[in-house]
């Protein structure tokens, strides 16, 4: 481990306000760093200050705080941002009990957070010291200076405002928020020579003024890869929901040169789930942003590339290649593609909701708009899993969160234990035959106009959030022409593509379809948008497994 930069002792300081989790954090720090460093534990927020402040008058540095999220008084999040005035240029790390998405972009925006931990970290040599490590070779090369961080300004009720914030918070790229109705945005716009008529802006680190960014611009001024290195690959994955990351993650352990494209964020819809309790192997449940992180990490770590903010048009077959085109007219070639294109949304058709999307109502679950819905009543409309667990965690939130299903209940969409969950939550309720027919706003959402299914009966209700889950529909229309779909856009494979036992006429090779590829030879599909899949995390994981092993048989007998 290399020596601090400054000639006295440099300071980790943890707080956590369990003694025991105290000293056992602290414990693990001094085995690993106390021949280099001193490391002070604190119990509370007030106690870690006052020790800051006397770091501070002793000319003490101090390059690491780690602060556990749930401390009364004064939480992990209340704690770093007074300690930023002390100690600015320390890395800042959040323990936490679970996987909290909240608590982690809240802390993205307020103290610019490096880094957050889940207790318990054992094997520490795995969790721990690995990351501080980073963060103290980050801090010595940074030279004691704060992290640098996007700023964005935009208007509170813009739909344009709330997708780049989405965009970034989903790729876990840091950036401050603010307002242009508050004095500082107002500040920033007019450094910038702008007049607040396009928005949102976007400040990057090192000065550089972007209005109205699209997506690839974006990715590229925030150092996410939106360019491939090769012409040909051995297999492409379009698409980086869960199926497409286990494509990426088994292809490249297994020695295939892989490339994943993805057209705006890696995740999917599980990506934005704020909890996934019934994934094997985390019983206490993990975040999708969490999940995300790993399965990228884990990817590019075995030598994937993941392009992000690249829109995939069109699949052609050229001889054995297959080539992927790309929006911008550019095209990558490879032996074998992989359709993990997941599903979207499906849109409410009643009157209103398309004008004020974005502008309280959206679509999936929005994460970086909970902490706004603080106090508010909140509808969600949707019976399925995915809209139980955004009212879970939006209800931590809001005043209230009504749940709006057109069954007579949750029990046939919704498993069992979310339905335990929701029955048990005070401020949840579920009106079930209940459809919204109209929403209503100038500028944003102000109320909905609900309709009873079976009688027809109709109310008006308050409203300035909505959140939509009511079905999915696949992301294949650019496939059109090329790879067979059944009739709702679900792409067919293996034996979903024979008719009384035949073949497609258009399949020329003497063996029939493997078990997940398409009608194109050398082409599979993985995850939700096959047809007939289970639409369900794991098995969407297994799915991009088992296509890279279909991919190998592909490749042995070309």
């Amino acid at each position: 481990m290399a020596e601090p930069t400054d000639a006295a002792r440099t300071v980790l300081l943890t707080v956590d306000d369990d003694p025991g989790v105290s000293r056992a954090v602290a414990r693990d720090l001094r085995r690993r760093y106390g021949a280099a460093y001193r490391v002070v534990r604190a119990e509370s927020g007030r106690s870690a200050l006052e020790a800051l402040r006397e770091l501070k008058l002793r000319g003490d540095s101090v390059a690491v705080l780690l602060a556990d999220y749930r401390m009364p008084v004064m939480n992990g999040i209340e704690f770093l941002e007074r300690a930023m005035d002390v100690y600015p240029g320390a890395r800042r790390v959040l323990l936490t009990a679970y996987a909290d998405t909240g608590a982690a972009i809240d802390a993205i925006n307020v103290v610019d957070l490096d880094h957050y931990l889940l207790k318990p970290w054992d094997p520490p040599e795995e969790k721990l010291y690995p990351v501080v490590d980073d963060l103290l070779a980050a801090w010595r090369a940074g030279d004691h200076r704060p992290v640098p961080f996007m700023k964005v300004v935009g208007h509170r009720w813009s739909a344009r405002s709330s997708e780049v914030r989405e965009f970034l918070a989903r790729n876990q790229v840091p950036y401050r928020w603010y307002s242009v109705e508050e004095p500082e945005g107002r500040r920033l716009l007019a450094a910038a020579g702008q007049d607040g008529l396009r928005l949102p802006l976007v400040i990057t680190p090192d000065g550089g003024v972007l209005v109205e960014p699209e997506a690839p611009e974006l990715a590229a001024r925030v150092g996410l890869a939106t360019t491939p290195t090769a012409d040909f690959y051995d297999l492409v994955v379009i698409g980086g929901g869960p199926a497409g990351l286990g494509s990426a993650v088994y292809g490249a352990s297994e020695g295939l040169r892989t490339v994943l494209v993805e057209r705006s964020a890696t995740g999917g819809q599980a990506g934005q789930s704020s909890r996934i309790e019934n994934y094997l192997g985390f019983p206490d449940g993990v975040s999708g942003a969490q999940l995300t992180d790993r399965a990228r990490r884990q990817a590019t770590r075995f030598g994937a590339e993941i392009l992000t903010a690249r829109e995939v048009t069109g699949l052609e077959v050229n001889g054995a290649a297959r080539v992927v085109r790309f929006a911008d007219g550019s095209a990558i070639g490879a032996h074998s593609v992989i359709l993990a294109t997941g599903v979207q949304y499906r849109r409410l058709t009643a009157e209103g909701c398309a004008g004020l999307t974005g502008c309280g109502v959206f679509y999936g679950s929005a994460l970086t708009e909970a902490p706004s819905c603080q106090g508010h009543d909140v509808f969600i409309v949707g019976g399925a899993n995915s809209a139980g667990q955004a009212a879970m965690y939006l209800s931590r939130f809001a005043k209230s969160v009504t749940l709006l299903v057109r069954g007579p209940d949750l029990s046939a969409s919704m498993s069992h234990y979310l339905v335990q969950q929701i029955t048990e939550a005070p401020n949840i309720t579920v009106r079930a035959r209940t459809e919204v027919e109209a929403a209503h706003g100038s500028d944003r959402l102000e109320r909905l106009t609900l309709r009873r299914v079976d009688t027809g009966e109709a109310e008006q209700a308050e409203a300035q959030w909505m959140f939509v889950f009511i079905g999915a529909a696949p992301l294949t229309g650019w496939l059109d022409g090329t790879v067979r779909r059944d009739g709702r856009g679900f792409i067919l494979a293996g034996p979903d593509l024979t008719v009384d036992g035949e073949l497609p006429e258009d399949w020329d090779l003497d063996r029939p379809p493997y078990h997940l590829e398409t009608s194109v030879p050398g082409v599979f599909v993985a995850g939700d948008a096959r047809a007939e899949s289970a639409k369900r995390v794991a098995s969407a994981v297994g799915e991009g497994a088992m296509a890279v092993m279909l991919v190998h048989r592909y490749l042995e007998q070309s």
